[in-house]
């Protein structure tokens, strides 16, 4: 099972589909892993699928690297002060945090109105 929740997770993650909320909820929920233990599992795994993206996205000229130096830098204090914050709070509590989010997160995707349909409606006359 391991396996296969690994290369979903792989697959999804080099897709840019989010394969680290798998990677979270299997270990967090079906395996003995704690929350926190299972977010360190995920950015160690993030690392490789990340690198190997990114010389894929550069090699094929879709790269921004000033956009990418702007994300990084900023990526990188929001990663550590994360990593703080998370030090301080019990597994429990983190483990609810981390469900507000996933449900907030997918109640705002389901709600959220993209910008090219309501676009794509006024230029067929329909508005």
């Amino acid at each position: 099972m391991n396996i296969i929740v690994g290369l979903l997770t792989g697959v999804a993650a080099s897709m840019g589909l989010g394969g680290g909320f798998i990677l979270l909820i299997y270990l967090s929920v079906f395996t003995d892993v704690s929350q926190t233990a299972a977010q360190g599992a995920n950015l160690l795994f993030f690392l490789p699928i990340a690198l190997l993206s990114l010389f894929i996205h550069a090699k094929n000229k879709l790269i921004e690297w000033k956009t990418v130096r702007q994300y990084c830098i900023f990526g990188l204090l929001g990663a550590a002060a994360g990593s703080v914050i998370a030090f301080y709070i019990d597994a429990e509590n983190l483990r609810k945090l981390f469900a507000v989010l996933l449900i907030y997160v997918g109640v705002r995707e389901l709600l959220h109105k993209k910008k090219g349909t309501e676009q794509a409606s006024n230029d067929n006359g329909s508005e």
